[in-house]
């Protein structure tokens, strides 16, 4: 099998890119999505890049099925003897077997196909001693055994239950299988239509891989009727060219005995599989159909990846968007309830109306910082509840919406420290207006400060500070220092909402959710299918 270089560096920036995808707000389908993702590099890993690379490498048979299908029974049996613990009860954990020709040991002693897992060599006591098996497998270990009994240029991979009740063995299972030649999907005839196995079968379709099925502990006397059934559900299934071996039920099945299989229960699979790996011209027809079906399913699987990462980006958008507007909006309102003065209710008023004889300038000063401390507040919390109206719908907000002012309990307090410091940047500005006139004339800075603040955010009803400060100051310091003050005020309004909205949308940054992912993605698919 001829391979351009042109090629193998077009998939290995495709799985690059297929590496950077992130998927991280839950939205409908994104479990889907990451599984694609997750199976893509695993085949591209595990199998395709590798398998392009070194042309020659042993074919890899991968034997899968459904729990107490026969699979390391029938491994076993294919190899002589007992390199796999067989048996219907399973250790919580199992770590995969495989299988090769002493001379075949070096392809799979490093990293060439599944890089992840450790190597593990284990003689055969040792491996089979009580808690090996979970040791191992706890770890992400592959057990190498070799045999003579097999032909140079293949091994057997013995794989977890596709069924197991242990998530991890699941997609190992499933993870092994997508690393083979040659897949062999091993049922039993108590079980042949359950819809595990179907789900394999369905997915070898999918990549039109190099597939063969077995037929496993099939009674003697129901061997034709069954046979049948099977065979019409694998044509009806569009599986109908599929290899099929049958294997009866014997007691070798339930581990009695030897627990090996008689040579003639195996022959026809195990001379089967040696023809594919001995026979130049099956050999290159099982690489090729598997190879070129993983690469053909690329142009399916690709572009819904590619979609699911643009459904990212899109509610990304619609989330920051909702979240701008629900602050834009109620910073306009701020504005707007500054300009009609209604920082002067409540305290702020009384202390206003009684300055300057029951009220000292720094009580007004001290009200007036209270009153738009909790107008800003009042401004942040509803910014929150508009946003939280507009995230209602939104699947992705889960991800991102445990920053709102309701569960921050330090939001008072950051807005409180806003208003303190542009009360100080105030009072510092009198006081450089003050330290610049005749000391016989300067007024008290506090009083300016006053006099500034209750004209800034008192509107109509505090003229008089106004007028107070032209008389004070001269009209045209007063003018100055209005406009100064004026900038002072609409910093600290915006810089409190900008702030609270950044706050909020941090979670949704960290993620980082960007759409060159997904241009990224069709790019390299262009590129694949240009050099295929």
């Amino acid at each position: 099998m001829e391979v351009r270089p042109q090629l193998i560096d077009a998939l290995s920036a495709l799985r690059d890119r297929v590496a950077a995808v992130r998927l991280p707000l839950p939205l409908p389908g994104a479990p889907r999505a990451r599984r694609t993702r997750d199976e893509l590099l695993a085949q591209l890993d595990d199998y395709l890049v590798p398998r392009l690379k070194h042309p020659d490498a042993p074919l890899l048979a991968v034997i899968g099925g459904s729990t107490g299908a026969g699979k390391s029974t029938l491994v076993n049996s294919l190899v002589g003897r007992r390199v796999s613990e067989a048996g219907v009860l399973r250790p919580t954990t199992r770590t995969p077997v495989l299988v090769c020709h002493p001379d075949d040991h070096h392809w799979f002693a490093g990293v060439r196909v599944l890089p992840h897992l450790t190597r593990v060599w284990l003689p055969q006591q040792d491996a089979e001693a009580p808690g090996g098996e979970r040791e191992q497998a706890e770890g992400g270990a592959l057990r190498l055994e070799t045999s003579g009994a097999l032909p140079p240029g293949l091994a057997l991979l013995d794989a977890p239950d596709i069924d197991s009740l242990v998530i991890e063995n699941r997609m190992l299972a499933a993870e092994l299988i997508c690393a083979a030649d040659i897949w062999v999907m091993v049922t039993t005839a108590s079980r042949y239509a359950d819809a595990v196995p179907w789900h394999l079968l369905r997915t070898a379709k999918q990549y039109d891989a190099a597939l063969i099925t077995v037929l496993d502990r099939v009674p003697h006397q129901m061997v034709n009727e069954v046979s049948r059934q099977y065979a019409a559900l694998l044509t009806k299934a569009g599986l109908g060219h599929v290899p099929r071996f049958t294997i009866p039920e014997l007691p070798e099945s339930a581990g009695l005995g030897s627990g090996l299989l008689p040579e003639s229960a195996v022959a026809a699979l195990r001379d089967w599989l040696a023809h594919q790996a001995l026979d130049p011209v099956a050999r290159r027809e099982t690489l090729v159909r598997t190879a070129a079906g993983v690469i053909d399913s690329l142009s399916a699987r690709m572009p819904d990846l590619a979609g699911a990462v643009a459904a990212q980006y899109a509610a990304a958008v619609r989330l920051s968007g909702s979240l701008d507007e629900s602050y834009a909006r109620e910073t306009e309102r701020v504005r707007k309830q500054l300009g009609r003065g209604a920082v002067l209710a409540g305290d702020a008023r009384t202390r206003w109306r009684g300055y300057p004889r029951d009220s000292s300038a720094a009580e007004v000063l001290d009200a007036i910082a209270e009153s738009l401390t909790a107008l800003l507040h009042c401004a942040v919390a509803a910014a929150d509840e508009r946003l939280q109206e507009a995230w209602r719908h939104e699947p992705a907000a889960g991800a991102v919406g445990g920053g709102f002012a309701g569960a921050d309990r330090e939001c008072g307090e950051r807005i409180g420290m806003a208003v303190r410091r542009w009360r100080r940047v105030l009072e510092e500005l009198t006081e450089e207006v003050v330290r610049d006139m005749e000391k016989s004339a300067a007024p008290d800075p506090e009083t300016v400060a006053a006099l500034l603040a209750a004209a800034l955010l008192g509107g109509r009803r505090t003229r008089a500070a106004g007028e107070l400060l032209a008389e004070r100051l001269g009209a045209q310091s007063a003018l100055r220092l209005r406009d100064k003050g004026g900038e002072l005020v609409k910093d600290c309004v915006e810089g409190v909402m900008r702030d609270e909205r950044d706050r909020r949308l941090a979670p949704l940054n960290a993620l980082e959710v960007s759409p060159e992912p997904q241009a990224e993605l069709i790019a390299a698919l262009s590129v694949l299918q240009k050099e295929r």
